[in-house]
């Protein structure tokens, strides 16, 4: 269960790293790249940031830029939040398949 702190911090971040990524987005055409969720852990150290990526055939292409500049969105999220938080959280990005799962349901159930 989370605290009310880990809440407003996983809020938060959320916030800022959308900001990030749509300014990140602009740098790859054609791609919408939002933040559906970020749980972060009890000590506030490590974030999981869960990623919905449009559209579907440019998700794996899109992953591995994001992975290899994990560092530097890092350091820009760092810059926002510098006044906030001591220490900026480590960030581990997972793709968020929920719509797939609700389409695949959907589809199940038509027939």
């Amino acid at each position: 269960m989370e605290s009310t702190r880990q809440h407003k911090i996983a809020r938060l971040i959320q916030k800022d790293l959308s900001d990030i990524f749509l300014k990140y987005a602009r740098t790859l055409t054609g791609v919408l790249i939002s933040v559906s969720e970020v749980r972060i852990s009890p000590d506030l150290a490590i974030a999981h940031v869960y990623l919905s990526i449009f559209p579907q055939d440019k998700v794996k292409s899109v992953m591995d830029h994001i992975e290899e500049d994990k560092g530097k969105i890092r350091g820009e999220m760092g810059s926002l939040e510098r006044h906030q938080l001591r220490i900026i959280p480590e960030l581990h990005f997972h793709l968020d398949e929920t719509i797939e799962r609700m389409e695949r349901i959907d589809e199940l159930l038509a027939k």
